[in-house]
């Protein structure tokens, strides 16, 4: 199994409508073994973590092309989200136990 986290460095004040958001997007994101949204509790301030998990990276590669491919998607990540971040990266993971 991987494990796909894509963390997000919110902008001052901006998680709730990130959270928002994310709510909204979340129903064109089809495809991953399970979806969890993560905010920070103690730490770096404004972190957003959108966790997805997968069978192998064919699976992971396979989703990423379908949802880039949704034009809906493209619009409402750029108009929706993209304005409430300041930076962001991704980790990949297998899980071992």
């Amino acid at each position: 199994m991987i494990v796909v986290r894509d963390v997000f460095r919110l902008k001052y004040g901006q998680a709730k409508p990130a959270l928002a958001a994310w709510k909204e997007g979340r129903q064109m994101l089809t495809g991953p073994k399970s979806v969890r949204l993560l905010t920070d509790l103690i730490g770096t301030s404004y972190t957003f973590v959108l966790e997805t998990t997968f069978t192998n990276m064919a699976e992971v590669e396979s989703v990423k092309h379908k949802v880039m491919e949704n034009p809906a998607w493209g619009k409402w990540y750029h108009e929706k989200f993209v304005p409430n971040v300041e930076s962001g990266y991704r980790e990949v993971f297998t899980i071992v136990e």
